[in-house]
């Protein structure tokens, strides 16, 4: 669905700084400094993934500096070509706007191409930081069953604050700044994370050794399958309800256990595969990369079974440390699996017969304790430092919007009282948008 509320009412309403404005700026139309084209609805028997013809932009390539499709077709009017450095704005979605950063290219439908006409009022590097705060007020106002619709008439009604050009220019130079120190900072921790999965790497790599004895999970471990579930028989009164995991559950290292659902079987069946303290879980199933992952059941969660995706491997004698065993799935495994696993059109398997013939080192139980307490001691201090990565990148977005929200509330670089105000350019200014404790509110004219 559309906007059914007018951008002057949501700028009005939001507590968002993003669309806020100091008290001495006037508000102006976006419409009345800049031009909005709407993409041009190509004919998609002339698209190609071979580079022939001309790049075409499609709505997912707003953001990105390239596309993989081209357009082999008549060449259409001037309007829609985009050069380098076009401002872009996603007309579905998630309304992103981007500058266009690749080559030549031309403008698909559901993405439309801004461009200011009055640079003596509005820089273009201003707009490029302001739009995306209004950009994400329209779309938290705008209702939708599947996919959220933006419209160029909305686009040209936004109410956008209009300092003094000279202001604005130094709004834009001291947001640069501000950036370019954080780009290279997320860089830096970028960096730090994926060192960090190094050596997470190195560690997990260090549980087996190339040199011993070997032996197979089927020799070691009782395996089975999970319950498969009946849709028809879930009502039939002599099954019992209990919690299951499926493979969302079951994660490389860990169990999420954050949403458990419940299935109805028969008693027989809940008893026979109702999870021990101990039973190591593999999953037979998904992408790839994801064969065989699994952890340890620790009895988190009473009369708990598996789904017919889920493994269950319940080790014969005590010679093996549960968790050596999965840390060794995870490790080496996750090769072996990929490389043993079955392939169909979307997803990939395996099965009983290639988890039974998984290697297993066949290693002193004290020898395989040891390596868990030293492997566990080292990944808790590697999440611990990913943690905190985590937390700066996440600290380094806060700021990147704190610096917009000052720049555009008026409070990020000094105003000049011998700058040019913009109310007195030939265009007619939007006076009453914002809230009254932001902005003294005026009558709309």
């Amino acid at each position: 669905m559309t906007l059914r509320v007018h951008p002057d009412d949501i700028v009005r309403e939001s507590p968002s700084l993003l669309v806020a404005a100091h008290p001495n700026w006037e508000r102006v139309r976006l419409g009345a400094v800049a031009r909005v084209v709407n993409g041009f609805a190509f004919k998609s028997a002339y698209f190609n993934s071979n580079a022939i013809g001309t790049p075409l932009i499609r709505i997912r390539d707003v953001g990105a500096n390239s596309t993989g499709t081209w357009y082999s077709g008549e060449q259409p009017d001037e309007r829609y070509v985009v050069e380098s450095g076009d401002l872009l704005v996603g007309m579905d979605g998630d309304f992103r706007s981007a500058r266009w950063r690749g080559r030549h290219a031309l403008l698909n439908q559901r993405v439309c191409k801004v461009t200011v006409e009055r640079p003596d009022l509005l820089s273009e590097q201003y707009l490029e930081y302001l739009l995306p705060g209004y950009l994400e007020e329209i779309h938290r106002y705008t209702s939708s069953v599947t996919v959220k619709h933006l419209s160029s008439e909305t686009l040209l009604q936004l109410p956008l604050p209009l300092p003094p050009l000279p202001e604005q220019n130094r709004i834009v130079v001291a947001t640069d700044e501000y950036f370019s120190r954080l780009d290279a900072a997320q860089r830096l921790l970028g960096e730090a994370r994926r060192g960090v999965a190094r050596l997470r790497s190195a560690v997990l790599d260090a549980v087996t050794p190339r040199d011993c004895r070997w032996t197979t999970l089927g020799e070691i471990a009782n395996i089975v399958g999970g319950v498969t579930k009946d849709s028809k028989r879930q009502s039939d009164p002599s099954f019992v309800e209990v919690p299951y995991l499926r493979v969302a559950n079951v994660q490389r290292g860990f169990l999420d256990l954050r949403e458990i659902t419940t299935i109805r079987v028969p008693a027989k069946k809940a008893k026979t595969l109702k999870l021990e303290v101990g039973d190591i879980l593999f999953n037979e199933g998904g992408d790839r990369d994801k064969l065989g992952r699994g952890w340890v059941w620790q009895g988190q969660i009473d009369d708990c079974i598996h789904q017919n995706h889920v493994f269950r491997a319940r080790l014969l004698t005590g010679n093996f440390e549960p968790k050596y065993v999965s840390l060794h799935g995870n490790a080496y495994g996750q090769q072996w699996f990929e490389r043993m696993g079955r392939q169909t059109t979307n997803l990939a398997s395996i099965n009983l017969r290639t988890l039974k013939a998984f290697p297993v080192p066949d290693l002193p139980v004290d020898t395989q304790r040891l390596i868990v307490a030293d492997v566990e001691r080292e990944l808790t201090i590697l999440e611990a430092l990913s943690t905190a990565i985590d937390h700066a990148l996440m600290r380094a977005g806060h700021l990147r919007r704190s610096i917009l929200e000052r720049a555009f509330s008026g409070r990020l670089v000094s105003q000049d009282p011998n700058d040019e105000a913009a109310c007195e350019a030939p265009i007619r200014p939007v006076r009453e948008v914002n809230t009254a404790t932001r902005i003294r509110r005026k009558k709309v004219e």
